[in-house]
This record gives C-alpha cells, structure tokens and sequence, in this order.
C-alpha cells in the first residue's frame, strides 16, 4: 500500500509530536521573514535587488530564505551561528583546553562549547550589522530613491539590534527543532529557506521563457540536468565502501560465540553538507562586507569574489575540500574504531589488529573523502557554470540542492529509526503494519 507507512506515523504520538514541533517552528520562522527592519524603503531595497539577483547578494538571500531582500529581522539567517560554529570547531583543534573541554568533559564540556557558539554568534551578528546599517545608508535604487529614509546613528543601532534579536531568536528556534522536533534544527532552516525560493524562481523562469528571453530547448536542457544532478546526487549521498569484519569464534562456558562476518560501511560523503555550508559562509562574510563598504579597494575585493567569477570558485572548491577533510576527521575516529573492533574480537581480513587496522581504515576513509569532496565541489560549482554559460535566473542548484537532498534523507532517516524503535515498519515498509499485529 503507499500509504501503509504513514499509517503507522498516527499509531507513534511521540513521532507525531516531533513533526508538529518541527513544521511549527519552521512556520513561525517563515513569519518573521516577513517582518522589516525599521526604517527601510522596501520599494526602493526591491529595486536594488531586482538588479543583484545574480551576485554575491542572489547568493546570500538563497541561504536567509529570502530574508535579505526583504531586510527582515531573520536578514542575517544562520550565517553567524554556522561562522561561530566554525571558529570553535577550528579552535578545538589548536586549543588543548577546548579539546579536553570535549572529550573528556562530555555533555558539560559540550554545553560549555554550544554557550561559547552562542556568544560568538552574538559578536559576528553584531559585526555584521553594523556593516550592513552602513551600506544600506549608502545605497540607492536604480532610480535614484535612497533606502534608508533616516539615516544616523538611531537607525545603525536599531538595525544592529533588530537584526542581532533575530539572529539569536533563530539560533534559538534551530536548537528547540534538534532537542524536539526531527532533525538537525540549523540544516532545517537553511532547507526551508531555499525550498521557500523555489516556486518564485521557477515561476520567473516560465516568465522569461514566455517573453523570449529563454527558449523553451534551453528550458528543456536546465530541467533535464537539474533532475540528472538530483539523481547523481542521491547516488553520491547512499555510496558507501564497506569494509569487511570477522569475528573470531569464542567459547564461553558451554556455548559458541562469534564466527560471524559483517562490515564496517564509510560513506563517501561522510561530512554531508556542512562543508559547503561553511564554505559558503566564510566566503559571505568578507565579501558581504566589501560590497555594503564605500572604500575602492574593498569595492574590487568583491568584485573579484563574485559567485560567477574563476577566482571565487577556485577559493570555493579549496575551502570546500580542506572541509570535508577536517570535518570527516572531527565526526569520524579511526582509532576508537580499531580499538572497538580489536576488544570485541573482530579483524580485517589481512590485515592486523590493532595499529595497523587504524592505519587502513584511515588510508581507505581519506581516499573515499577525496572522492567525496570532488563530487560535492562539482556539484556546488555547478550553479554558477549554469548562470553564467546558460543564463540560469536562479541559484536553486548545486549547493543548494545537495541540501535540500541531505536534509530530507536525514530526516527520513530519523523517521525510520522512530519507526524502527518503536517495532513499526518504515515509511518505506511494504506491510505497514504494527509487529505483533494482525
């Protein structure tokens, strides 16, 4: 039946429960996008962005669900949290308290690093803006109208602190949708941003097409390589290089233990999606910067780091190799593995217990996350190669298709392992009925 599975979804409350948390806390998400700044022309910041949907701004909207081009309260998205986030997770590696603070520590040691991310995401969002209250003061529609209506120093701190609120109320919304609603709470809002853009872009995509300004075989090409892409990047995100384990036969007392074989499975995108994300985010901040500041040399900065230009794919693909290199190394240990496989009696066939199991575990993860950081960089490329060799109208692709697939299979994922608990079948589960029942 295909409905069986979501039966079971209304025989599990506690299931039900989450996913009412969770489209909830994305809907009061959606609200605020809608709720302005103070003091801003809306009309005048509309036809500025109707001219930048293609720039460094088309691509920082896409990330704060259209928050930007509105200059809602949300305008700054979750972009500051993710950069926090990045800085701890580099500091944890350079600093020997931060690590010991984590690993040794635990769930105390945790919250101290998630109170750290809270008071840097404050920092960031204040930094950034008061950059953007200086730009906005300095900018102009194409027709000449001004943005801000009243500039000084009363429209800076109200900007700083309207946009400063909004951050952390979204910071707060993410992490109540991860404590209790279904999935990460963070990649949810960055999801439901996106998916938010894309009926306006398709739409606005149907519309050049009626005016000529696309013909409908190169619509044709940009639907066929947008499915194509989708499916290459489900493909990607299942691959996975499973590693074979015996388990030698033990006798305790009267019985047999052991014998079997099973496998350890890596996933060739072990990082998933955050690479890109923090890619994406350490490209914005500076260059978000460059473009709201009224200094030249900053001015050619940001025009060398736009999204289609050579320079900023190049840096693109770098930081998003070196990320999923770091990150797979920060969720992954080879070592706690070994160790693992070695105390409950298992063994790769040739190769040693112990060291040397760590070693090959290490040798056959890097040479997959190469791999893995290859097809992620591609497809995050993939966008800008289309706006500027097909006069793509958006930047629904690539990035933001790997999150959108990464996302929702995560939370399939929880789906089913709620499900699974509970001793229901899957969403995906042919019977779709209760063990035990008839």
């Amino acid at each position: 039946m295909a409905l069986s599975g979501v039966e079971n979804l209304a025989r599990l409350p506690e299931l039900k429960k989450k996913l009412l948390w969770t489209f909830l806390l994305l809907a009061v998400y959606r609200i605020g996008i809608h709720i302005p700044v103070p003091g801003v022309d809306s009309s005048a910041l509309a036809d500025f962005f109707a001219n930048a949907q293609n720039t460094l701004f088309g691509l920082f909207d896409m990330f704060s669900g259209g928050g930007l081009k509105n200059l809602s309260i949300f305008a700054l998205g979750i972009m500051p949290y993710i950069s926090a986030s990045i800085i701890l997770q580099l500091l944890t590696v350079v600093s020997p308290e931060l690590k010991r603070m984590q690993k040794e520590e635990g769930e105390a040691g945790r919250k101290k690093i998630t109170q750290y991310t809270r008071y840097g995401t404050v920092l960031i969002t204040i930094v950034q803006g008061f950059g953007i209250a200086v730009g906005l003061e300095s900018m102009t529609s194409p027709s000449g109208a001004p943005v801000v209506m009243h500039a000084g120093w009363s429209f800076k701190l109200m900007t700083i602190l309207t946009l400063t609120a909004g951050t952390v109320f979204l910071m707060w919304l993410g992490e109540q949708m991860t404590e209790k609603g279904i999935g990460n709470g963070i990649s949810l809002i960055i999801f439901a941003g996106i998916v938010a853009g894309l009926p306006s872009a398709l739409f606005n995509t149907v519309r050049l097409m009626t005016v000529g300004e696309i013909s409908l075989f190169l619509l044709l090409i940009i639907m066929a390589v947008m499915v194509a892409t989708l499916a290459f990047i489900v493909f990607m995100e299942r691959g996975q290089r499973r590693i074979p384990i015996h388990y030698a036969k033990r006798q305790m007392g009267r019985k047999m233990f052991g014998g079997q074989t099973t496998h350890l499975p890596l996933r060739v995108n072990t990082a998933g999606v955050i690479p890109p994300i923090f890619a994406s985010s350490i490209l914005l901040f500076p260059s978000t910067v460059a473009n709201f500041s009224s200094v030249e040399w900053l001015k050619s900065i940001s025009d060398m780091l736009l999204p289609t230009s050579i320079l900023y794919n190049v840096v693109y693909v770098a930081i998003i190799i070196f990320f999923c290199y770091f990150y797979t190394a920060i969720i992954f240990d080879p070592k706690g593995i070994a160790e693992n496989i070695q105390k409950q009696g298992g063994f790769i066939p040739g190769i040693r217990p112990g060291a040397k199991t760590r070693e090959y575990i290490d040798r056959v993860l890097a040479r997959i996350t190469l791999w893995g950081s290859l097809y992620v960089s591609a497809i995050c490329v993939l966008p800008m190669l289309m706006i500027a060799q097909l006069n793509v109208p958006f930047y629904f692709g690539g990035t933001a298709l790997l999150i959108v697939v990464g996302v929702s299979m995560d939370v399939m994922g929880q789906v089913e392992s709620h499900l699974i608990s509970r001793q229901y079948e899957g969403l995906m589960g042919k019977a779709g009925k209760v063990k035990g029942r008839q």
